[in-house]
């Protein structure tokens, strides 16, 4: 069975179904935050880190699999779909995903409801983008309802996946306007958070898991969607925090509306926690909240990104007269490189990013692949993995990419 196809021109490999064998995953990021997304809108972020800064939840060995994601329902009448086919599985009139180099787009069609979702990093700043274009391909009005849902980590993804007992005391979350701050822990022990806003008002909202999805329901049928048509207004403490927002959209026949949600990480200096007493400082969040407001905004982070990628790949090409020699050695062999310079193996699929870190001998190995690429990028990674060995020449078998220590856990 053909599940897709390159297209060469575009750089990206398209997607003609969501029922792939296994979750066909893309790598986003280059300069410390970094998001995994499959084809169908599966997939977690974190930044520099995936054990320690882990921003949004992901379960292993789960079944059905690929679960969570950075998840968008669409709420039309009676029917409830999304653009990525996960989670509900409503059966798609169209369906499209293509991986690019570093984003991915989303086509969904459903009852002449077209979405389209352009997800990706910028460059310059901690956050992943996602824009969203809804167009109503009917002769008739469309009422529709929007709910975007992203289930938070609580920062230390081991902790976060079995220390319940305390876990389910801790998460914290706070509301202003469109966004939603995921803020669990910073009063005690950090100065960081998350965010995951819009830019757009909003109708509603859901911070806590259990009001959102419901009892007896799961991320495929959340009551809030499929029974209620209406958020909460939930304010988690402690269980389980989500960010889920609803928007009301109204679509004149031939309409597009279009949306840009932003989730993002942000640190302060120890000494610069807080606004007030008790009130976190939120500087950092409003600076990269207000660079990504409007399309163009949007669309200026994503040129830039394709030119960076541009310019990088052309670096080092070859002609051939075999189209996949070409295809492979100029587009998809060295962006395979650089991701693995980013992650080292240490998050993926089937690489939960809690116990490995980054291999040493295999970062040692994969310079090869890369330093042509990013040269004084590579030497900084020359001097991080030197610096974990022991005088008499011994090191950790991993080291752990945000401290730049040696993995303990791991015997030398």
């Amino acid at each position: 069975m053909k599940f897709g196809y390159f297209d060469d021109a575009n750089k990206e490999y398209v997607i003609t179904t969501p029922k792939t064998p296994l979750p066909w995953i893309n790598y986003l990021g280059n300069n410390g935050f970094f998001s995994l997304i499959s084809n169908t809108c599966g997939g977690y972020s974190f930044y520099k880190d995936a054990k320690l800064l882990r921003i949004t939840r992901y379960r292993y060995n789960g079944v059905p699999t690929d679960f969570n994601g950075k998840y968008f329902y669409i709420k039309d009448g009676d029917t409830v779909w999304n653009p990525g086919w996960q989670p509900t599985k409503t059966q798609l009139d169209e369906y499209e995903c293509r991986h690019g180099i570093g984003y991915s787009k989303f086509k969904g069609v459903k009852n002449e409801v077209e979405a389209n979702v352009l997800t990706f990093v910028p460059n310059e700043d901690t956050c992943e983008l996602s824009q969203v274009k809804l167009t109503n391909k009917s002769s008739q009005t469309k009422q529709i309802k929007l709910f975007s849902y992203v289930e938070w980590c609580l920062w230390n993804a081991d902790d976060d996946s079995r220390n319940f007992q305390r876990n389910f005391s801790t998460g914290e979350v706070e509301v202003i306007d469109s966004t939603i701050y995921h803020k669990t822990e910073y009063r005690e022990r950090r100065n960081h958070y998350a965010v995951y806003s819009v830019n757009t008002k909003i109708d509603g909202f859901d911070t806590s898991r259990d009001a959102f999805l419901g009892a007896y329901h799961d991320n495929h049928d959340p009551e809030v969607v499929c029974e209620k048509g209406e958020c909460t207004g939930s304010i988690a403490h402690g269980w389980s925090p989500v960010a889920v927002h609803q928007i009301n959209v109204t679509l004149n026949p031939g309409e597009t509306k279009s949306f840009v949600f932003v989730l993002g990480y942000c640190e302060n200096p120890q000494d610069e926690k807080w606004e007030s007493k008790g009130i976190i400082n939120k500087a950092p969040a409003k600076k990269l909240l207000s660079k990504y407001q409007t399309d163009a905004d949007v669309e200026a982070a994503f040129d830039r990104l394709c030119t960076y990628w541009n310019d990088l790949l052309s670096i080092y090409t070859v002609k051939s007269a075999n189209d996949k020699v070409n295809r492979m050695v100029n587009i998809w062999n060295q962006y395979q490189c650089m991701v693995t310079f980013n992650m080292s193996r240490s998050a993926s699929y089937y690489e939960s990013g809690i116990g490995r870190g980054m291999g040493f001998r295999d970062s040692n190995q994969d310079l090869l692949g890369f330093v042509h690429l990013i040269p004084e990028r590579a030497r900084e990674r020359i001097i991080d993995i030197a610096s974990t060995q022991f005088q008499d020449g011994s090191a950790y078998h991993q080291y752990q990419p945000l401290t730049k220590k040696g993995n303990s856990d791991i015997q030398p």
